[in-house]
């Protein structure tokens, strides 16, 4: 899974912020007027996801464990909601298991 995200150019040219997934975490790239900064978080490292959705744009805050908090701007809403979707289809606590068998308790006898 290599999918990429980025904030509209829109509202802001210049400065694009952007979102790349691959399968063992995410890359948050946030853009400033000089320079910028890149954070790669492990999917099982990402403790929330949260979306505040304005008129035309969303801004998606990614709460990582004992790290402070990723804002990244100007998304559509569309996007917003796949990144948050795909962010919670690959944090560990949101699979069937660590090992990927069943959760429910019903084992195979042997």
């Amino acid at each position: 899974m290599n999918e990429r995200f980025s904030s509209s150019s829109f509202k802001d040219p210049i400065r694009r912020d952007v979102i790349e997934f691959n399968d063992k975490g995410v890359t948050f790239r946030v853009k400033k007027l000089i320079g910028g900064t890149d954070n790669f978080v492990f999917y099982s490292d990402i403790s929330g996801v949260e979306i505040d959705n304005g008129i035309f744009f969303s801004t998606i805050r990614i709460i990582p464990r004992a790290r402070p908090e990723i804002i990244i701007q100007n998304f559509t809403k569309g996007d917003a909601r796949r990144v948050k979707e795909l962010i919670l289809q690959n944090v560990p606590s949101n699979r069937p298991d660590a090992f990927g068998g069943p959760t429910n308790g019903n084992y195979p006898v042997r």
